[in-house]
């Protein structure tokens, strides 16, 4: 097969795929015929070949898809009038202290905030698929150890975590909640949902909030000296880092 032709098949396949693709997926379509470098090289050249339209192709964390860019959303909106979840403050500080964090307990969190966090907030960030439970701590009760996942990083059009935005000063959690594109998140889930809505998920806009938290500073560090031992995960499938 051509490299034209190749480009095609790819093209094709990563505009129908309803979720990102990964090179080994892609790679089944030529029957292993094409090498991964070489597939790496033809979804660069697409990537090139579709600089200013209106449709990009990106890497995320789960492989490779097509998306609007973002300066067009505004007008994809319209398509879709509803407004996106809305979500607390204290639910927003506790996802970018997670991403930032990772892997933290509950009381790592509520150390770093300053108040108690409501157990419905980590359930509403499971049931998003933005976090997950990766191990426990071995310490006194074992707490869980909360990681992001591949799917906050893809809603976030990321294809890992060093590509967050970088924290500024000294007030982190101010400077993570500022630069964070939760507009990204929200329009994601606002679509999901619009396909397959679930009754069970909490109301975003309902969650129970706590108090005003205590300021994030670059020299907090949940991280104690206890061992931690990890739950069983495929290797490389996890995209959260040590803090």
């Amino acid at each position: 097969m051509n490299t034209t032709d190749a480009k095609r098949v790819l093209e094709t396949a990563l505009i129908c795929a309803p979720q990102p693709l990964s090179v080994r997926e892609l790679g089944t379509l030529f029957d292993a015929e094409i090498s991964a470098d070489t597939l790496k090289t033809l979804l660069a050249d697409l990537q090139l070949e579709w600089t200013g339209r209106g449709v990009e192709l990106v890497q995320v964390a789960s492989g490779w898809r097509f998306q609007s860019r973002p300066e067009l959303r505004p007008y994809l909106d319209r398509l879709h009038p509803e407004k996106p979840p809305r979500y607390s403050r204290a639910t927003l500080e506790t996802l970018a202290i997670i991403a930032y964090r990772q892997p933290v307990t509950r009381g790592d969190m509520e150390d770093i905030r300053g108040v108690t966090i409501n157990s419905l907030i980590l359930k509403q960030l499971e049931d998003r698929g933005w976090v997950e439970v990766i191990g426990h701590r071995e310490t006194v009760g074992r707490p869980a150890l909360f990681a992001t996942t591949r799917q906050f990083l893809d809603d976030l059009g990321l294809s890992s975590l060093d590509q967050l935005p970088p924290l500024e000063g000294s007030n982190v959690q101010e400077s993570a909640l500022g630069r964070l594109d939760f507009d990204a998140l929200s329009a994601n889930v606002s679509s999901a949902e619009a396909e397959a809505p679930d009754a069970d998920d909490p109301d975003p806009s309902t969650v129970v909030t706590d108090d005003q938290p205590a300021a994030l500073t670059s020299e907090s560090d949940p991280q104690s000296s206890d061992s931690i031992t990890q739950d069983d995960h495929e290797s490389g499938e996890h995209p959260s880092r040590n803090a």
